[in-house]
């Protein structure tokens, strides 16, 4: 064989460890920057709680996923995924139960036991034990189908409307019914804002579940979304600020385990719970707008399945078969077989994730 000289560069990309660091140093910067700019006060007030969860989570998942090893918790991979992903079959799953307490106990003790963190945290651990239900039904049955889409639906609802019924009888209805928009504008919704709040918490949790695909993503993205959540709260509203900026240490301290390639993935457990806790805080907040910019790769994610499912129907033939606007959904999966690697996906979705948090709080201040 004659060898021509020529070598041939293979493709390079961040590595797991490069890309988690990465994300911690850009999202402690971030922080910092805000201080300089906007609120000199927010480094003193959200760093340290925001390291210690961070720290917390990596540090209990040291023991939490060995466990979770031994208990044979290993997840089911679907065999209609993309292929290269059936090599993850018997990683750990549930990652959320070490993720959730940790950020949730030092929320409510950093904000000294407030109501208003108190009502996140149950909200957030209750969407949690949806998806444990969801998580342990899979694995009894050792296949991909946990919970029904019906009674994972009744029971969202069910926790969301409690929710509501607490903010009906204990916030001042005309400040909750009255949505804040950007631009200093304000719409009064009246009663129409329970059916409004359902389903932003049915949305937000079942868009940040379907975000759970690749090693890191919905982990990376979920911290970033809740420490713009923190950012944008801060200062009118410091109690809810300290549980985002928590819970957003403690997502990035999963990654430490998530990230690619993962050894343990957070499951419904995790990403139900991520989806309730942003939802709450925007609610409670009043930052619906907001969450609609800082989560809209959430929302995105949720829309390409949803589209999807509709142009199939849409262009069924006599043989019942239909077109695919995307290679696979969620949109994560196309790009994946579209020829990205995972971790470019990945690296993608945070830069998105960080630019929408930038708009959002230049937005915030006009």
């Amino acid at each position: 064989m004659v060898d021509t000289g020529v070598r041939v560069r293979k493709a390079k990309f961040p590595s797991g460890n490069s890309l988690a660091i990465g994300l911690a140093i850009s999202l402690i910067s971030l922080i910092v920057g805000v201080d300089l700019v906007l609120h000199p006060e927010i480094s003193a007030s959200l760093l340290l709680p925001f390291a210690i969860g961070s720290i917390g989570v990596a540090a209990l998942g040291t023991v939490a996923v060995p466990t979770l090893r031994r208990l044979k918790a290993g997840q089911i991979i679907r065999e209609d995924g993309p292929q290269a992903h059936l090599k993850k079959q018997g990683t750990p799953t549930m990652g959320g139960i070490f993720i959730i307490p940790v950020g949730i106990l030092l929320a409510i003790v950093w904000s000294r036991f407030n109501v208003n963190v108190i009502a996140c945290s149950l909200l957030t651990l209750s969407f949690a034990f949806i998806g444990w239900l969801d998580d342990w039904r899979i694995l009894l049955r050792h296949s991909n189908k946990g919970l029904s889409p019906r009674a994972k639906l009744m029971l969202q609802a069910f926790f969301a409307s409690c929710f509501c019924a607490w903010l009906g009888f204990t916030q001042n209805w005309q400040a909750i019914s009255t949505v804040n928009l950007p631009l200093k504008l304000s719409i009064s919704l009246g009663l129409f804002f329970f059916p409004l709040a359902i389903f932003v918490f049915l949305g937000s949790s079942n868009a940040t579940n379907l975000t759970d695909g690749l090693d890191g993503l919905a982990g990376g993205t979920g911290a970033i979304a809740l420490l713009g959540m923190a950012i944008l709260l801060f200062p009118q509203n410091r109690e809810l600020s300290i549980f985002c900026m928590c819970l957003s240490g403690s997502y990035l301290g999963f990654l430490w385990h998530n990230r690619y390639p993962a050894r343990v993935f957070m499951g419904d457990t995790g990403s139900l719970a991520l989806g309730g806790a942003l939802a709450s805080t925007a609610i409670l907040g009043n930052l619906l707008w907001a969450f609609a910019i800082v989560g809209a790769i959430f929302i995105w994610e949720s829309i390409s399945v949803i589209v999807q499912v509709g142009y199939y129907k849409a262009t069924k033939d006599e043989n019942g078969k239909g077109k695919r606007l995307f290679k696979m959904a969620p949109f994560h999966h196309h790009l994946e077989l579209s020829g990205w690697h995972e971790l470019q996906v990945v690296s993608a979705f945070y830069m998105t994730g960080g630019f929408l948090v930038a708009i959002a709080v230049l937005i915030s201040k006009l």
